[in-house]
């Protein structure tokens, strides 16, 4: 049993690796046959392609009216991408961060992250109006997108555009993007059972596995990208993943069903913040993301599951 598992875990790995070299390739190349900027790609079709899992989670966790699982999976989700997957990509790789993202998205980022805590802490619910609120914002910042993406395209020479090298990007995106939220499912399941097998606590699968197996894509997507020197795309994928996650996904869990903010969260809202303080200073101070700040990023991590184990 435990030998098929693992099979299952190593096919699991494969489609994420194959599924994010296609992801990345179809966004970059269909970034630059519209002239549009690496960032917004980044922002927009890569953060929300990677973000399906931590969608899907929430949004049935709040028609099933479980708040810990639909608020923690976004925090958690949140508090990860930052400090786990940045701090490991640029632990690799190093990083540049543009003036449009130390000035302008990773500030946004970092308000609705203190919006969500204000919110939730206000009452210990994210009901419907909130929610509404949130995807008000989010429309609202996908528009501001659209028109960064035009201005950029102003300033690009007119492009020779073919419908067949677009569908092939399109395609690229799809089959790329479809491969990494299977392959994450697989990898997460089988090693969920493998775990089990040992004689590990669910209590434990659930902070570990479960928890990083949800921001999979944009831990295989980032480490890709800035592989191929996207260095605006790995970061936009993050920054947009958690902007989405909180905006978008929670905005939508909570008018489907008001999700309650237990007490319990205040400390998880705190790291969310301190993550992108993090990750904000640092960038604004040496404009690029390098060996330190991965250290940095996973000593924070660190500290904070640390106490999710004390608390658990």
């Amino acid at each position: 049993m435990i030998f098929l598992e693992a099979f299952l875990l190593v096919v699991g790995f494969v489609m994420l690796i194959k599924g994010a070299d296609w992801f990345v390739d179809g966004c970059s190349h269909f970034a630059s046959t519209l002239g549009v900027s690496q960032m917004i790609i980044g922002l927009t079709i890569v953060a929300m392609g990677t973000s399906m899992p931590e969608a899907a989670v929430s949004i049935t966790a709040s028609i099933k009216n479980t708040a810990d699982i639909a608020v923690g999976n976004i925090i958690g989700s949140n508090i990860l991408n930052i400090l786990i997957i940045l701090g490991l990509t640029s632990l690799l790789i190093p990083i540049k961060v543009e003036d449009a993202f130390r000035i302008k998205n990773i500030p946004f980022m970092g308000v609705t992250t203190v919006i969500l805590l204000i919110m939730g802490m206000t009452g210990n619910v994210i009901n419907r109006v909130e929610g509404i609120l949130f995807c008000v914002i989010f429309f609202g910042y996908m528009v501001y997108l659209l028109q960064t993406a035009k201005s950029d395209r102003k300033c690009e020479e007119e492009k020779n555009i073919t419908w067949k090298s677009v569908l092939k990007d399109i395609l690229l995106i799809i089959l790329g993007g479809g491969l990494v939220v299977l392959g994450s499912n697989v990898a997460v399941d089988a090693a969920t059972e493998i775990a089990k097998i040992i004689g590990m606590s669910e209590k434990f699968i659930g902070l570990t596995i479960v928890a990083l197996g949800t921001s999979l894509p944009e831990l295989v997507t980032s480490l890709t990208a800035a592989r191929k020197g996207n260095a605006d795309m790995a970061i936009g994928n993050i920054v947009g993943s958690n902007i989405f996650n909180i905006l978008f996904v929670l905005g939508i869990s909570s008018i489907i069903v008001p999700i309650l903010y237990p007490q319990s969260f205040l400390i998880d809202g705190i790291a969310a913040i301190a993550a992108v303080l993090i990750f904000w200073l640092y960038a604004l101070r040496f404009k690029r993301l390098d060996l330190k700040s991965g250290i940095l990023m996973l000593v924070g991590y660190t500290g904070y599951f640390a106490y999710l184990v004390l608390q658990a």
